[in-house]
């Protein structure tokens, strides 16, 4: 009977080799629909929306629209609104400083 280590090394021969095998028919398949979009001339967007390859924009969130109501110690603005405190805000009150007293 074959120990451990010997089976651990086979297994990651093994997956090595499954992994080349998969690239290697990932290759050939994305070749065969490149040619077939080419054939039909079908583009990206015809399946499915998909956006041209190239640089792409990520999501960004809005900027809260509400008033500031606390200017941190280097003219950082904060709404004091729901959701995660900024950094500036945090390390004041693990400073044991009081938040209050950067009111505006």
């Amino acid at each position: 009977m074959a120990s451990y280590l010997e089976l651990k090394a086979q297994a990651e021969a093994m997956l090595a080799q499954a992994e080349l095998v998969r690239k290697q028919e990932l290759a050939a398949v994305i070749q065969d629909i490149k040619a077939k979009m080419k054939e039909y001339g079908i583009s990206a967007a015809d399946l499915g929306g998909v956006a041209p390859l190239g640089p792409r924009k990520v999501a960004t969130k809005s900027k809260s629209t509400a008033p500031a109501k606390y200017r941190g110690p280097n003219g950082e603005l904060w709404a004091g609104g729901l959701g995660r405190k900024p950094e500036w805000v945090r390390a004041l009150l693990a400073d044991g400083k009081n938040i209050d007293d950067y009111l505006i």
